[in-house]
């Protein structure tokens, strides 16, 4: 079955089950190799590499951020011309879209390796903790231009509809960081750099394999002559801008929260945050994992002109996400010294009742983060970049860093509280503008030949 059939032709909820369960599957393959990593971090070489890399990691996923401006935001357009049958201009696109990856990677690479030491400083990070971050972002910042492929052959794939292939990649990718990791900070004794360079050889080796169908046309995307355009580019910005912000105000959010938390609690305030991303990291994915894999779908459905079925399919997208997300504030909400020892060996009662604290506030933000979420990314595969962008910017920036300045006076707790109120006004924003786009849809098309 080609990916027209399988996106246009195919049951929802078989669909549902082809391509979102394997793509909750492969997300959650890359957030247990996060899991593992905060575990091997926490154990194998201590808290203050723990909270170093919590200071790092925003920095190696604002370059991710650019990659995927571009391997979202080209995703979009191809979708929408492959349900046209626009063969042509969507291998245009994807062709385009590698080369800006790559030549932006280098570019990034250069910078990060030459401003670390400034940007690590600018938090108010000395001494060894500086050190240790500085040490994490340079390894990412020498393997930037490949790396940072990952997941856009991964959008790639599954817009050819080679999902199971994607998701054995994924899988794959998790196994060999989570082995290569352990090799080098057990047996290496490699340190935060050998946590660093397990995750940038296994996506370097994963890139090269995916490659390999898309380079000898065995793909519904094939690489053609690339054509860039004013009107191209503008495109695949404008299309990719939600995800974009979304990461980049994130990490801009992180990067302000580090700050807090550094002023309010040291280096165990930072660590007990890392506790709470870790954790959330692992759950998010998921929903992520099933609200990207069939986003494709959407997007091929409404270049068709299908409405009813891109109803049908955007309420699957709910319904799975709801469900891990509750599935996941229950955990957080019930065992959080259970979760607080895998990622520590911290046994201080005070630090120990703040993160207990810490991750039971947390947990309420699950309740509405979902909601939020899954309507970005329904609004991006019907090619409405405006409106997941307004959500993306009030989630990840707008929200945050207002709490940040309002709770601040509270302490710790103050700061806790953060990404539940957050996620709560965003869901209510998010409702808002669902409504409102809900009332403007077009007629359907008569049929899809």
């Amino acid at each position: 079955m080609n990916a027209k059939e399988l996106f246009l032709k195919t049951n929802p909820r078989r669909l549902f089950f082809i391509a979102a369960l394997p793509g909750a599957v492969n997300m959650l393959a890359s957030a247990l190799y996060g899991f593992f990593d905060g575990i091997f971090v926490g154990h194998l070489i201590g808290d203050t590499a723990f909270a170093a890399i919590n200071l790092a990691f925003p920095f190696v996923i604002l370059n991710y951020a650019r990659s995927d401006l571009i391997a979202v935001g080209s995703a979009v357009p191809i979708s929408i011309a492959l349900g046209k049958k626009e063969d042509h201009e969507a291998n245009v696109i994807f062709t385009c879209a590698v080369l800006m990856i790559l030549f932006t990677g280098a570019l990034m690479g250069v910078f990060l390796y030459t401003a670390s030491p400034l940007l690590i400083g600018l938090l108010g990070a000395e001494g060894e903790l500086a050190a240790l971050a500085v040490s994490y972002v340079r390894v990412y910042a020498i393997f930037s231009p490949l790396t940072t492929m990952t997941f856009a052959v991964d959008n790639y794939l599954r817009i050819s509809g080679k999902i199971r292939f994607s998701m054995v990649l994924n899988i794959a990718l998790s196994l060999s960081t989570v082995l290569l990791e352990f090799l080098l900070l057990f047996v290496g004794k490699l340190g935060i750099r050998g946590a660093a360079l397990a995750s940038c050889l296994s996506m370097v080796a994963m890139v090269a394999v995916a490659f390999v169908p898309i380079l000898s046309k065995r793909l519904q995307l094939k690489f053609t002559r690339p054509k860039f355009t004013p009107a191209l580019v503008k495109q695949i910005v404008f299309c990719g801008s939600p995800a974009f912000l979304a990461n980049i105000s994130g990490r801009i959010t992180s990067i302000a929260m580090n700050a807090a938390l550094l002023a309010s609690g040291g280096a165990e305030a930072v660590a007990i945050w890392g506790i709470l991303m870790y954790v959330g990291e692992t759950i998010q994915p998921i929903v992520y994992g099933i609200c990207d894999s069939l986003s494709p779908a959407i997007g091929y459905n409404w270049g068709a002109g299908l409405y009813h079925r891109v109803k049908a399919i955007t309420r699957y997208t709910y319904s799975a996400s709801a469900i891990v997300s509750f599935s996941a504030a229950l955990l957080m909400f019930f065992a959080p010294g259970l979760l607080t020892s895998l990622f520590t060996k911290n046994t201080d009662p005070v630090f120990l009742a703040e993160a207990t604290l810490a991750l039971r506030i947390y947990s309420f933000s699950r309740l509405t983060q979902w909601f939020a979420f899954a309507t970005q990314n329904y609004m991006t595969a019907v090619d409405k970049p405006l409106f997941a962008t307004v959500i993306s910017l009030a989630s990840s920036l707008i929200f945050p860093i207002s709490f940040i300045l309002l709770l601040s006076p509270l302490g710790l707790s103050g700061l806790w509280l953060n990404p539940t109120l957050t996620a709560a006004l965003t869901a209510i924003l998010a409702f808002i503008l669902l409504k409102h786009f809900q009332k403007t849809l077009p007629n359907e098309k008569p049929s899809v030949e």
